[in-house]
């Protein structure tokens, strides 16, 4: 795992060097949040291409999951990517819900 950090919004947010790291799991989720926090940092910021694509299927409870585990342990995350590519309604509303809360923030930009 590597990271850079930047302020957002006041907030010292450890943004995940593409390639660098694999979210596939539940596990790699809190090792992921360890890392962050050990780094002093209060959010996270990682790509959508760093996450394995069963996340964004919503029938699979991964991303309920994971964010669940956010949200408990009091650690944002930003999701950048673009995610047009994903042609589900209900994930199209499960990001324009999660957007309008403070702890989880799908960005959309599409990818170099």
């Amino acid at each position: 795992m590597q990271f850079k950090l930047k302020s957002v919004s006041g907030l010292q947010c450890a943004v995940l060097i593409p390639n660098s790291y694999r979210l596939n799991t539940l596990q790699d989720a809190l090792d992921l949040m360890v890392e962050v926090q050990s780094l002093g940092a209060d959010s996270v910021e990682l790509s959508a291409s760093d996450i394995c694509p069963e996340f964004f299927d919503l029938k699979s409870g991964l991303a309920g999951e994971i964010l669940q585990k956010f949200v408990n342990y009091a650690m944002q995350i930003r999701i950048r990517g673009d995610f047009s590519a994903f042609g589900s309604r209900a994930l199209r509303d499960f990001i324009r819900e999660c957007n309008s809360g403070t702890a989880i923030h799908f960005i959309q930009d599409p990818m170099p």
